[in-house]
């Protein structure tokens, strides 16, 4: 339910705030007052196209806000789809700025929307109907999903969709098996190819890592080789340099030959010795682990060359062992998947076979339940017509074959023709706008709840048609306000007095400038309205008083 509307700049509203209530909201005021404008401000706020000329001359911007209130399942289901906010207490807040360049920006609940967005919302909320607006229920394309909604076949129409969507998996299926000969042999050469090359290479998870590690330590060896050789010569010599051990050695015997003279010496020369002794055993560890090192020397050019391999085969392939094993079991099951194509497509055709006749099934369950509903529609309808003094009009509801989808198998057409002996036409030919707006009218009343939005607008549904049916007229919306809160911009007192709730818009010249004010009316206020409307400005207190009886009346009927 649309609760508050906030207005800035739009036409000659330069500032108002309007609240609504549930039921027949009537909108009514002088010629030129702008009792349209907040029409056009509703329509605006849902993200329909304006235009430059609906602001206010002399603003660089104009603003609307719509404040919606008890916003249904369907509506929340789709601020969920598209990542918006929702209120705890099931408020929804539409907001659109627009500017005198054309820009506009647009928020939902206070979140940046685009304005497609902003429109998709709105159309679950709101559906406004002009004399000559093709709105949801003159959109064809909708019109299978009013004639589904009255028919109440969820059901039906769900086993429909479920099995059209299997129909269609297994044909995709199919159609991915079939392949050129030629780009088959092709395909088949160049999986076996890549299936050879991976599976040669023995490739094993963590494999680049660890081989990475590895030539770490070997490169690492190899500063460790040339320290401990010279190390090596430097205890027991190279080429003609000496080392310790020579030194050493050449020492003990210098002081070996003078130890008969020296005795107190030769613990010296022992010692010297044992240095000897010591430098050479150092000496063959640090050998022996030259010789490890050296042997190690192949083993790098063995890891280079593996690394070398795994780096071309990342290019192609993946750039972690895991991504080249999944994609080697991908290529796998591809060419398992041609090679046994044929096979496979023999059981699929037999699925698909399977499938048909039970997609078949199930839209001719759907398209007879869709016949049956339509006569009922074009019966419902054509008797609220009747009511509203057409009672020549006839509204087929035709149910045509049309190519299968997730629908189902049928077009759904609203066709209608005002007198008898005349060839029904498509609901949107339809030449008079009085017509057209009795038409709309005893669809919204029959489709009820069914009918989409929660709030429905009327401009001017009463427009040229007679005192007698814009009373039937009057009837139908006060009934219609039962199941969904309506708004009606009219002329007609008969339609008004039946309101729930009463605004008027009045104008006033001010600074060369018009003005629109927006007030609720209650009271006697509703009934000097109503006289206004029918007898003119110079209405009598007689004339008000019959005015207060026809509300009175209107209210017992109402009733």
């Amino acid at each position: 339910m649309l609760s508050l509307l906030q207005i800035e700049n739009i036409a000659t509203i330069e500032k108002a705030a309007v609240q609504f209530g549930p039921g027949l909201n009537i909108l009514t005021g002088e010629t030129g007052a702008g009792k349209s404008i907040l029409i056009d401000a509703v329509l605006a706020v849902s993200g329909a196209k304006t235009s430059r000329e609906l602001l206010r001359t002399g603003a660089a911007s104009a603003y609307v806000s719509a404040l919606f209130t008890d916003v249904g399942g369907e509506v929340l289901a789709s601020l969920d789809s598209l990542g918006l906010p929702a209120e705890d207490d099931g408020s929804l807040l539409l907001q659109r700025r627009l500017m005198r360049d054309g820009k506009n920006v647009c928020f939902v609940n206070g979140a940046s929307v685009t304005l497609s967005m902003l429109r998709a919302l709105a159309a679950g909320l709101v559906n406004v109907h002009g004399q000559r607006d093709s709105g949801a229920l003159l959109d064809e394309d909708r019109h299978v999903d009013f004639l589904d909604a009255y028919a109440l076949d969820g059901p039906e129409r769900e086993a429909a969709a479920a099995a059209y969507a299997r129909l269609t998996a297994i044909r995709a299926q199919k159609k991915a098996l079939v392949m050129d000969e030629s780009e088959k042999a092709r395909r088949l050469d160049l999986l076996r190819y890549q299936i050879d090359e991976l599976k040669n290479a023995g490739l094993t998870p963590g494999e680049t890592q660890d081989l990475r590690r590895r030539r770490n330590i070997l490169n690492n060896s190899m500063k460790v080789v040339s320290a401990l050789s010279r190390a090596v010569e430097a205890l027991i010599g190279g080429g003609e340099a000496p080392g310790a051990d020579a030194l050493l050695a050449s020492a003990a015997g210098e002081i070996e030959s003078v130890t008969d003279v020296a005795k107190e010496l030769s613990p010296i020369g022992e010692s010297v010795e044992g240095a000897r002794e010591t430098v050479l055993e150092a000496a063959s560890v640090l050998d022996d682990a030259l010789r490890q090192l050296s042997e190690n020397d192949d083993d790098l050019d063995e890891i280079e060359a593996r690394l070398d391999l795994l780096y071309r085969l990342s290019r192609k392939y993946g750039e972690t062992e895991e991504e080249m094993l999944k994609f080697l079991s991908n290529a796998e099951e591809e060419l398992d998947s041609i090679v046994f194509a044929e096979e496979r497509l023999e059981k699929l055709a037999l699925e698909e076979e399977k499938a048909a006749a039970e997609t078949d099934e199930a839209e001719k369950k759907l398209t007879e339940k869709r016949v049956a509903a339509a006569r009922k529609l074009t019966k419902a309808v054509e008797e609220e017509l009747s009511f509203l003094d057409m009672p020549g009009a006839v509204f087929p509801v035709e149910v045509a074959p049309c190519q299968v989808s997730e629908n189902g198998a049928d077009r759904v057409t609203f066709l209608f023709s005002a007198n008898p002996g005349e060839e029904p036409k498509p609901l949107d030919k339809v030449a008079s706008g009085g017509e057209l707006s009795r038409v709309m009218l005893s669809l919204k009343n029959v489709l009820g709840a069914n009918a989409g939005a929660g709030t429905l607008v009327f401009d001017e549904i009463d427009s040229g048609v007679s005192g007698s049916a814009s009373g039937k007229i009057a009837l139908k919306l006060s009934s219609l306000a039962k199941s969904a809160q309506v708004f009606c911009v009219t002329h007609s007192a008969q339609l008004a007095a039946f309101a729930d709730e009463h605004i008027f818009l009045s104008k006033e010249v001010r600074g060369g400038k018009t003005y629109t004010a927006v007030t609720p009316l209650s009271g006697d206020e509703r009934a000097k309205e109503l006289a206004r409307i029918t007898y003119g400005a110079g209405f009598t207190e007689t004339q008000v008083s019959s005015m207060r009886e026809m509300i009175s009346r209107a209210a017992k009927e109402k009733q």
